[in-house]
C-alpha cells in the first residue's frame, strides 16, 4: 500500500488496504485538531466534540458539536476525529495538522502502532485515514488538555449542539 508522506508504521488494519486518493499540495499553514466523543452509558446516547485551530495564533477556526444516536465512546471519538479531519480540510487540505486526543485508542490506532481489532471500528478509521494529509502529527493529550473540544460534546449531548461553519 501506497503511505502519505510522513505516515510510517504498520498498517491500520494489518491486511492488504485499497490505493489512497491523491494529495492535496502541501502549504505552509499550520492547523491543530481537537477532537473528542463521548456517550452516557457505552453504549448510550453518544455525541462528539471537535474544532480546529491555527497552529500559529490559536484561534478557532471552525467547531462542531452534534449528537450521533446511541452508540460506543469509541465510535464518538472516531466521530469527533473525522469532523476535525473534514473542517480542517475545508480550511486547508495542504495544511500540516496536529491531531490532539484524549483517546489513546484512536491516537495509537491512527499512529499505526496498534492494530484495529473491532471489526465496528474499521470502517470508521478507513474514512478518518482516508481525509488524514501528508504531515501530520498524532498526539494523547491528558482529559484536563482536551477541555474545549469536551465541552462541545456536552453542549451537543445536554440539546445545544455546534455547528460548524464550513
Amino acid at each position: 500500500m501506497a503511505r502519505p508522506q510522513g505516515q510510517s508504521g504498520p498498517s491500520l488494519l494489518g491486511e492488504d488496504e485499497t490505493e489512497l486518493a491523491p494529495l492535496a499540495p502541501a502549504s505552509a499553514r499550520s492547523l491543530v485538531i481537537e477532537a473528542d466523543g463521548g456517550s452516557r452509558g457505552n453504549p448510550g446516547p453518544a455525541a462528539y466534540g471537535a474544532l480546529v485551530r491555527d497552529a500559529e495564533s490559536g484561534d478557532v477556526l471552525d467547531e462542531e458539536g452534534r449528537v450521533i444516536g446511541t452508540t460506543t465512546n469509541n465510535v464518538a471519538e472516531y466521530s469527533g476525529l473525522i469532523a476535525g479531519l473534514e473542517m480542517a480540510r475545508a480550511i486547508d487540505p495542504g495544511a500540516a495538522l496536529e491531531v490532539r486526543m484524549d483517546s489513546r485508542l484512536v491516537i495509537e490506532q491512527m499512529a499505526g502502532r496498534w492494530k484495529i481489532k473491532h471489526p465496528s471500528m474499521r470502517p470508521l478509521a478507513l474514512q478518518a485515514r482516508d481525509l488524514v494529509p501528508a504531515r501530520v502529527q498524532w498526539t494523547w493529550v491528558p482529559r484536563e488538555r482536551n477541555k474545549a473540544a469536551d465541552a462541545l460534546v456536552n453542549k451537543a449531548l445536554d440539546g445545544t449542539p455546534v455547528t460548524r461553519h464550513g
